[in-house]
């Protein structure tokens, strides 16, 4: 059985004549879009991309993104989404980690693809938007047949994205048919009545990125509603069309919806279709929630949920939450919160050694949340945030050693471990307090400070550097960078953060470059973020 695609087959034949995406001026039917998914999977056979190999997305959201992600699930291929913002350095290694043989790209993208194919199984590159050198156009690309939806497994790879670990290396993401379609199904379930074939879901969320792939690409396919793909973010232009294409459905990160809330006009909308809002990401500022709220009448829900996990763990719904919680589990997952022996010694004792001995138990609950953090001793209520279920991901690709850290074995259960430290209730609420150590959240994207610091560890006038998240009103956190530079070195830190630019996705770029002389270390040579973080903040 294609779950995914089984899914979406059984869509098509309730409602063919149902608009699937709406695009700007133009709309493709259920029908329509399977034809040319079906097509798009036909002509990957026709290439010689056999079932179970790897097809590359590098593009923003675009109805070709919809086709070529059910094509190649169609024809039993495996989706390697990849982020449009990314530059040539930054696809290399997932392509060549991936090994996958064909990209479909944006045709400004297709010389980044050019660019590193040397090294890696790349050999079909479809471009979108126009024709490019050492590329087909994706409409000559499409075959003239269809293929038929090649059968696979439950337990069968459907996507692999990549996300960092705390080293900065990205590790890609073993996504099954059956996680992210269990995905859908009990995400669609925490809408009032759940998701209807009347919905108009809104894509402001990247497609790239799992949570606009798999909660509302998948979430609108899987119910029979439309899907409004949105390429490029635009507060004033996504208010627009949610009020003149009676949109239904939002989802989206606490920077957008603090976008939202702060135009100059925002007093003047009235999302009168919108029947559910949610944040994800991200933490929401309490302030962010009451405002939209007070705007527009519309619930405004928290929920949760990792890259690993395909990625909803927790949701708040409008029957049931409870503000500054990221909700309760989805129905099927648990979730708990520990306090294992290796986050005690770390991080509540100060330690960087090895802990003594294995633990894992559950931290009390308090009686209801969220607690006073300012009042309460937060050590005795918080641990770690670990979860199970059928939406956890099958392991890390050919990463052995990442896979032993990520998971823990108890009782016959295998307990993924998030990273993230929180607290939970008597009522099943649950309430994460800090994202792991050395992350960045922005705007709802993770930054990894070791790419960052990498990078600038190759420009000439750099002797050192460390890279922290500080605040940031609109994005949460953002990045900073202290620098140390060569005794010779004659940048200024707007040429840092121009070089940065060059090379990084725009949302990883320091926003700050400060020169410093030197970094506060241990004596073990290990920099001390926390004081940079400290000093950044006074």
């Amino acid at each position: 059985m294609t779950n995914l695609v089984t899914d979406v087959a059984e869509t098509v034949a309730t409602h063919p004549d149902s608009t699937a995406i709406a695009y700007r001026e133009s709309e493709l039917t259920y029908a329509e879009f399977w034809e040319r998914a079906g097509r798009f999977a036909q002509a990957l056979d026709d290439r010689g991309i056999d079932e179970g190999e790897r097809v590359a997305i590098y593009l923003p959201n675009l109805p070709q993104f919809v086709t070529a992600f059910y094509g190649t699930l169609r024809a039993g291929g495996i989706v390697v989404p990849m982020n449009p913002q990314y530059k040539a350095r930054e696809i290399s290694h997932m392509l060549g980690d991936s090994g996958a043989r064909a990209v479909v790209a944006l045709t400004d993208l297709v010389p980044n693809v050019r660019e590193v194919r040397d090294g890696t199984d790349v050999e079909r590159i479809v471009s979108v938007g126009g024709n490019a050198d050492g590329a087909t156009e994706f409409g000559d690309f499409l075959a003239d047949d269809t293929r038929e939806v090649v059968d696979r497994a439950d337990d069968d790879v459907a996507v692999q994205p990549y996300t960092s670990g705390t080293t900065g290396t990205p590790k890609g993401v073993l996504l099954t048919h059956y996680n992210l379609a269990f995905t859908t199904r009990a995400n669609a379930d925490v809408l009032p009545d759940g998701f209807q074939t009347s919905d108009r879901l809104i894509g402001t969320l990247p497609l790239f990125h799992i949570y606009g792939m798999s909660v509302v690409m998948n979430g609108a396919m899987y119910s029979g509603g439309t899907y409004y793909p949105v390429p490029e973010w635009d507060a004033s232009a996504v208010m627009d069309q949610l009020e003149e294409d009676e949109i239904t459905i939002m989802f989206a990160v606490p920077a957008m919806f603090n976008d939202m809330i702060n135009q100059p006009d925002a007093a003047e909308y009235e999302f009168e279709s919108l029947r559910f809002a949610n944040s994800g990401g991200s933490s929401l500022p309490m302030e962010v929630l009451d405002r939209f709220e007070e705007l527009w009448s519309v619930q405004l829900n928290e929920g949760y949920g990792l890259t690993e996990t395909s990625p909803v763990t927790h949701a708040n719904t409008n029957e049931n939450r409870r503000k500054g919680s990221i909700g309760q589990p989805l129905e099927g997952v648990e979730a708990k919160i520990v306090d294992s022996a290796e986050f005690h010694s770390a991080d509540r004792s100060g330690g960087s050694g090895p802990p003594e001995d294995e633990g894992f138990e559950e931290v009390p609950r308090v009686e209801e949340g969220p607690i006073d953090e300012d009042e309460t001793d937060l050590h005795a209520v918080t641990g770690e945030l670990v979860v199970h279920g059928p939406n956890v991901m099958k392991e890390y690709y050919g990463l052995p050693e990442a896979n032993e850290e990520a998971f823990t074995d108890e009782d016959g259960t295998r307990w993924f471990h998030t990273g993230d430290i929180g607290y939970w209730d008597e009522d099943g609420f649950f309430y994460v307090v800090d994202r792991e150590k050395h992350m960045i959240v922005t705007g709802g994207y993770n930054v990894y400070p070791r790419e960052v610091e990498e990078l600038l560890f190759e420009h000439e006038d750099v002797a050192d550097a460390a890279v922290v998240g500080i605040p940031d009103e609109r994005r949460g956190e953002t990045v900073k960078a202290f620098i140390v530079t060569t005794p010779d070195a004659e940048s200024t830190p707007e040429d840092i953060k121009q070089y940065c630019l060059t090379n990084l996705a725009e949302y990883k770029h320091p926003r700050e470059v400060e020169f410093v002389g030197e970094l506060p270390r241990t004596t073990t040579g290990k920099v001390q973020k926390f004081e940079l973080r400290a000093e950044s903040n006074d």
